[in-house]
């Protein structure tokens, strides 16, 4: 495989990471309203516009402000192309949860909204790394020079961690588990907080074998997001325990 892969389309040469992140979005969505039907929602049909709308907007700032964030020295040298085009994955879940808190307060709604979402977000993140795979060193989701026997030449011609693929490991294991744990009696929106947590678990430890830019105190912005994650779920990871017996 040539990385980055392009396939042919109408006579053009497309990135194979547009189709795999077009695709991960329409299955996702696809995913969620399947999984709604028969089940009564307490959050109405309107309320629940919002909240995909409030989710929607904060992803698409979060994930664009943490990404300008995984590198400071270029922090002033911004253009709003550059800071519309880079963006991830992270970000998005963060600047979510924001936004989707800031709607919930606006429209009064104080039941919890995530759980339904977890299948269909694990399903969208593991076809949407086939495409950041695909994509090699020509967007930020490889990882360091390895000897492991995991390591894979992703067009530069070193043995690098696939991270992306590491992720895409990682989301069969979630959906393993969420799937184990649908008929399991929780508190409502802890199957959400339960993903965001192993995410962000995941994230803080995979930028070490990544070049990442320390932000502060040798960590990164993703770093710091994760732990701000882990923080803000400390009551649900003070009860987390209670669900293993």
């Amino acid at each position: 495989m040539t990385f980055p892969y392009q396939i042919s389309l109408f006579g053009d040469k497309v990135y194979l990471h547009f189709f795999f992140e077009t695709l991960a979005f329409i299955v996702g969505v696809r995913l969620y309203y399947y999984l709604r039907r028969g089940i009564t929602d307490p959050i109405s049909d309107i309320n629940r516009l919002w909240i995909l709308l409030g989710a929607m907007l904060g992803a698409l700032i979060g994930s664009r402000v943490l990404a300008m964030l995984e590198t400071p020295s270029e922090i002033m040298h911004q253009t709003l192309l550059s800071f519309y085009q880079n963006k991830t994955v992270a970000g998005g879940f963060l600047g979510g949860l924001f936004g989707v808190e800031l709607i919930k307060k606006i429209i009064g709604v104080q039941t919890a909204s995530g759980d339904i979402y977890v299948i269909p977000i694990v399903v969208a993140l593991f076809i949407g790394r086939m495409g950041c795979f695909s994509m090699g060193i020509a967007e930020p989701t490889f990882g360091t020079e390895t000897t492991w026997f995991t390591g894979m030449d992703l067009g530069d011609g070193k043995l690098r961690h696939p991270v992306a693929l590491y992720e895409m490991v990682l989301m069969v294991l979630l959906f393993v588990l969420f799937l184990s744990i649908r008929h399991k009696t929780m508190v409502n929106g802890d199957r959400f907080k339960l993903f965001m947590v192993l995410y962000f678990t995941y994230r803080f430890l995979v930028e070490f074998i990544k070049p990442y830019n320390p932000l502060f105190l040798g960590l990164s912005s993703i770093q710091w997001s994760a732990l701000f994650v882990l923080v803000y779920y400390y009551k649900f990871l003070i009860r987390l325990p209670k669900y293993a017996q």
